[in-house]
């Protein structure tokens, strides 16, 4: 009898331990390994623009910020006509914990619809670059990008719609 209750208190034994490290495995979260990078991807949500003013004998610059706000220099008058003013907004989609830089390029020329050019040079961005990702795809961080319109006088640059294109690198780490 000794022998038989020597049995099956090893076998009971053995069975909690069993059944703990099943317990343990089961309730702990368990992965090999990290997921792998995954390409950012970016899209283009709202265009720059400026709005609509008047410019006078000298000129000046017209500047939108980041957070979408504009000012003038010189003698330039903002006007409201229906033409909004706003800042440059990209969707970034990334793994959280990226590091994503931002990277302006040149400074550009704008083409009038009535002649004329105007210079137009890329500001700083919200969130500031560096900046780190915290999102998860398919969330997307919004980034938002300003800038500074070179404006020469009335007769250098007459009324009209000013356009072109600019470019924006975003760099991920």
């Amino acid at each position: 009898m000794s022998i038989a209750t020597n049995i099956s208190g090893h076998l009971r034994a053995s069975l909690i331990i069993s059944i703990s490290v099943c317990i343990f495995l089961l309730n702990g979260r368990l992965s090999a390994q990290e997921e792998p990078p995954r390409p950012m991807s970016l899209s283009t949500f709202q265009n720059l623009s400026f709005g609509a003013f008047i410019t006078g004998f000298m000129g000046g610059t017209v500047i939108i910020y980041p957070d979408g706000t504009r000012s003038v220099t010189g003698d330039i008058i903002t006007v409201f006509q229906g033409y909004q003013h706003h800042p440059a907004i990209f969707e970034v989609e990334a793994n959280p914990g990226v590091i994503i830089s931002i990277m302006n390029g040149p400074d550009i020329s704008l083409n009038g619809s009535n002649g004329g050019t105007l210079t137009l040079h890329l500001g700083g961005s919200i969130p500031e670059s560096p900046f780190i990702n915290t999102l998860r795809p398919p969330f997307r961080t919004q980034v938002r990008i300003g800038g500074t319109l070179i404006v020469g006088n009335m007769l250098d640059n007459p009324a009209g719609e000013y356009s072109g294109t600019f470019s924006v690198t975003f760099i991920q780490e």
